[in-house]
């Protein structure tokens, strides 16, 4: 078959789907902005085409999201009608559509199948909107008018795709009844084989210290340092974590941007405001065992995580990152909010640790419970580990299921 993926950033969560379709003996394509030139990746053929916006281009300010939606729409139909003057034909179109690349391509191929991956649903109510107070906007009646047209993409693609695939059941469950129907909640995998624990690994931090399994490693992982993901709340607890665990190296891995929500205030990142916020409560001693790592490359990331003793994972009712994942396939113990997605994932006391999100106070005291028991953490990182296996384990479970759905999506009418 001749199958197509769309993807601003390809492959992103099509990185292991793509390849195995490839190896199967089909004709994959990807269009992308990630490249410059074509380029073949593991067997995928990958095109790259641009975003041309136009000069004085104005939109009501609720718009503004779907206007950028559509702008990239309008340069993936182009490329998409370059490629068809080729001759190409897709059977299959698989697609991110969350930037709205994807919007138009049912003109470009009237007959091919198209399958969505459903990341979220916005919905204007709690704990969608207003879950943190201090950063809501949701007091203003005009929220719950922003929130609905963000959803007019997901409209838009709801009448051209036959299928969609969620990771996990929460972010399927956002989805109206009409459309949920159609989504299967398979998760983009874990290779278990690669992700696990390992007596010997070791990190070296930015000092030139070499920290291993035997050293008291706490980690933190977010794409971005911010309040989505609960960066703030880390970082308020510090000064008391520190204070309790004397031995204790906090590493912390994240970029300086924003990947959710509102961004920090013009010349700010929120990494710096907090901590600018508890640094004066942190003595220059205890400030030398806390280590930023900015964004690291994948296998050092899998080695951090190996080292980690107890590793903190805080997020909004939002989606799940992979790196709570890799961090119970890694056997560390997690100490998590207990939002609705991470309840998904973790059972309290049986694969992790769940607190609630607000209280830095049950934060310190979890961990360092966590840290004084070491039949604790075995226990939970050993149960973690194979929690993930049985359920999100990449070669033996997700893929297998995502290579099913891909066939079962080529069976459908158009």
């Amino acid at each position: 078959m001749n199958i197509l993926f769309i993807h601003q950033n390809f492959p992103g969560q099509f990185k292991h789907l793509s390849v195995a379709l490839a190896r199967a003996g089909h004709h994959v394509l990807a269009l992308t902005l990630r490249v410059k030139e074509p380029t073949n990746w593991n067997g995928v053929h990958i095109l790259p085409y641009a975003i041309q916006r136009k000069v004085d281009q104005r939109t009501h300010p609720w718009l503004t999201d779907l206007d950028s939606k559509v702008t990239r729409a309008e340069a993936c139909y182009t490329a998409a009608m370059r490629l068809r003057g080729t001759g190409y034909q897709p059977d299959i179109i698989i697609a991110h559509p969350g930037w709205g690349e994807s919007m138009f391509l049912r003109d470009v191929w009237p007959k091919a199948r198209i399958g969505i991956y459903c990341e979220l649903y916005h919905h204007p109510g709690y704990p969608h909107v207003g879950f943190d107070p201090e950063f809501s906007r949701g007091d203003s009646p005009s929220e719950v008018l922003r929130i609905r047209m963000k959803n007019l993409n997901n409209h838009l693609h709801f009448d051209i795709a036959q299928a969609g695939l969620s990771p996990t059941n929460f972010q399927a469950d956002t989805f109206p009844a009409e459309f949920r129907d159609k989504i299967s909640v398979i998760h983009d995998g874990i290779d278990t084989d690669a992700i696990q624990r390992n007596q010997w690994a070791s990190y070296t931090v930015p000092t030139g210290a070499t920290l291993t399994r035997k050293d008291e490693v706490i980690t933190f992982v977010n794409r971005n340092l911010e309040p989505y993901r609960g960066y703030h709340i880390f970082m308020r607890a510090l000064p008391e974590l520190l204070k309790a665990r004397p031995n204790a190296r906090v590493l912390i891995v994240g970029g300086d941007g924003v990947s959710y929500g509102a961004r920090a205030p013009e010349g700010k990142t929120w990494k710096d405001i907090f901590i600018g916020e508890v640094r004066g409560r942190i003595p220059d001693d205890d400030w030398a065992r806390v280590h930023f790592l900015g964004r690291i490359p994948y296998d050092k990331f899998v080695s951090l995580l190996q080292v980690s003793r107890v590793h903190v994972y805080l997020t909004y009712p939002f989606v799940l990152s992979w790196s709570l994942f890799e961090a119970m396939s890694a056997e560390a113990a997690v100490v998590a909010s207990g939002t609705a997605p991470v309840r998904e994932a973790i059972v309290d006391n049986e694969t992790g640790r769940l607190i609630d999100f607000f209280n830095g106070g049950e934060l310190v005291a979890e961990v360092d419970r966590m840290l004084d028991s070491a039949e604790a953490r075995n226990r939970l990182g050993a149960a973690a580990r194979a929690h993930i296996r049985e359920t999100y384990d990449l070669k033996r479970i997700c893929l297998p299921q995502q290579m099913e759905w891909v066939q079962s999506l080529a069976d459908m009418t158009v």
